[in-house]
């Protein structure tokens, strides 16, 4: 049984932080089953504990019905600050540790899609090597889950792309990465020494699918792609569950793809079947950040990342 919180004003009611978090989370699915996937155990327990719940308060937090369950209004407000609860709890877990060697406890850190699998295969190692005390609990998901996540103190920090704003959440600029058009190694583009934006348009281009903030940039920076995009006569594949299987996509001649820097991987493939091109000036990029709560107690743990991303930038080659 977790730790015991009291409800002012309902006398003789108990919750633990282990309930709070089944209603949040519930609350976030609208789905018993993936809401007790989420929280590790079985839907049974999930349910009996929401229901328990539910009657020592005296009032229904959900409406529930075969296909679907719905917070009530009452559930709302009552869901909103089981969070903040959450939140503090997780703040005092931290605290008690920060009397201690802050780098001595493994830290939580997710990474978008687009970044993750281009950072965490050098980070993991340097971070080792700097702080081998510290391991790396890792995760990658879309910006919107990883905000969540931070929030509610399932993850201590998490890298994203720029813009990002959050209530009582630091926001710390890592580096710049600039966007490459990369294409079969026999394109007729390869003998250019830069790609123009609005070129874009002439050819059949491979994009992630919705819900990708890097999608989404690519679009702001080429603002007439969204509109072939929605034209019947759209030769735009916009088809590609992550950057390496588009990657895959412009190797097997499907079209030419737009990739942060970091990810344009030519080298894992036969020497001279696929080439990158910048774009011409002003070229679109992005802003790599990381994130993380202002109350978190470990400044040391972000301080630690951060150098050594900045040891991975730095021990990059230079583009061609």
């Amino acid at each position: 049984m977790g730790p015991v919180t009291h409800i002012r004003g309902c006398p003789g009611t108990k919750m633990t932080l282990t309930e709070l978090r089944y209603i949040v989370t519930l609350a976030q699915e609208r789905h018993f089953g993936r809401a007790a996937e989420r929280c590790f155990v079985s839907q049974p327990t999930l349910s009996v504990a929401v229901k328990k719940l539910e009657e020592e308060l005296g009032v229904a937090l959900f409406e529930r019905s075969k296909s679907t369950v719905q917070v009530t209004p009452l559930g709302e407000k009552i869901v909103e600050q089981a969070q903040r609860v959450l939140e503090q709890s997780s703040v005092i877990k931290e605290l008690a540790t920060a009397g201690r060697d802050q780098l001595a406890s493994p830290l939580r850190i997710g990474a978008i899609y687009t970044i993750g699998p281009y950072l965490f295969p050098h980070l993991v190692p340097e971070l080792t090597r700097g702080a081998p005390q510290m391991p790396l609990y890792i995760e990658e998901g879309f910006t919107g889950d990883l905000r969540r996540k931070l929030r509610s103190g399932e993850l201590d920090a998490i890298i994203v792309a720029l813009p990002f704003t959050e209530t009582d959440v630091v926001t710390k600029p890592l580096y710049e990465e600039a966007f490459e058009v990369l294409m079969p190694a026999d394109h007729s583009w390869a003998s250019r020494q830069s790609i123009d934006k609005e070129s874009l348009l002439e050819e059949r281009l491979l994009l992630l699918g919705e819900g990708h903030c890097f999608r989404d940039q690519i679009l702001e920076a080429c603002p007439a792609i969204s509109h072939k995009l929605n034209s019947p006569h759209n030769t735009l594949t916009a088809e590609g569950g992550s950057l390496e299987t588009i990657r895959h996509m412009v190797a097997s001649r499907l079209g030419i793809t737009v990739l942060p820097r970091s990810a344009i991987g030519t080298s894992h493939y036969e020497s001279g079947l696929l080439v990158s091109r910048p774009f011409t000036a002003p070229a679109p990029g992005r802003t790599v950040a990381i994130a993380w709560r202002a109350s978190f107690p470990r400044p040391q743990a972000i301080d630690a990342v951060t150098e050594a991303i900045q040891r991975c930038r730095a021990a990059e080659p230079s583009p061609a």
